[in-house]
Formats: structure tokens, sequence, C-alpha cells
């Protein structure tokens, strides 16, 4: 009798050794780690601001900005932690990025947002979904100057 085994996962795949090889490449770059440094600094930033530029009034925008702040900031310690794990989530970064860049409208009652908070918070969103747009080219890029050789 013979045992027959079947894969079904990733593993069969048959450039598996290849994508693995380019993200091991794509995560030991230097730019690579400063730009997922940053993207936790973003993070870290959006997560403090309600007490550094003072959210009075506005409790919903202050926990919105310190959940939002504290998911961005786990992202970029994943992505600089485990890149070979995570540097699929990378595009995160870019719809938290808008979040944070429209929620003065969205999440204060009768649009009371000051505007500290209003250019904080599009500061905070505008340079977080950047950073997501070049985590994301990087992989990209560095996919296609394979294919080019």
């Amino acid at each position: 009798m013979s045992n027959t085994q079947h894969t079904t996962g990733m593993t069969s795949h048959p450039d598996v050794q290849e994508m693995r090889e380019r993200f091991d490449r794509t995560a030991a770059g230097g730019g690579v780690v400063a730009l997922e440094g940053l993207i936790l600094l973003a993070g870290l930033y959006a997560a403090i601001s309600p007490w550094v530029v003072h959210f009075t009034g506005n409790s919903n925008l202050a926990v919105n900005n310190l959940i939002v702040g504290i998911t961005i900031g786990l992202l970029g310690l994943g992505l600089t932690l485990a890149p070979e794990r995570t540097s699929g989530l990378a595009w995160l970064a870019v719809p938290l990025g808008l979040w944070l860049v429209i929620s003065p409208w969205v999440v204060t009652t009768a649009n009371t947002a000051s505007n500290g908070v209003i250019w904080s918070n599009c500061f905070a969103g505008g340079v977080t979904a950047v950073l997501g747009l070049l985590a994301m080219g990087m992989t990209v890029r560095f996919g296609r100057r394979k294919e080019e050789k």
C-alpha cells in the first residue's frame, strides 16, 4: 500500500524559494529598516499627540489617536522585528494614515477640533500614509530588480 501525501500549502509552490530570498533581501536593506523605524515613530507620535498638542474637549479624538497610534506603532514594530512574516502588512499603514487625516472631522462632535489638532493629525497621517506607500514600494522594487537580471 502506498502512502501518498498531497500538499496544498505554499510550501509546494514552485517559486517559494525565490520569494523567500526576495523578502530576505528586502528586509536586510538598511533603508527598509530605517523606513520601518519611522513608521514606528509616526505611530508613537500619533498615540501621544493628544497630550502633546492638548486635545482639550476632544476626548473621542484623543482615544481615537491613542488606538490608531498604538496600532501603527505595533505595525512598525512588527515590520522591524519580523519583516519576513509581516512585510505583506505594510499596506495597512496607508489607510491608517488616511484615517488620521480625516478623523478630526469625523470623530469630533460638531467639528470642534482646533487648528493645532487638525494640523497634528494631518501631519502624522500624511507621514504615515507616505511611509506605508514607500514600504510597499520597496518590496515591489526589489522583486522587479530580480526579474530584470
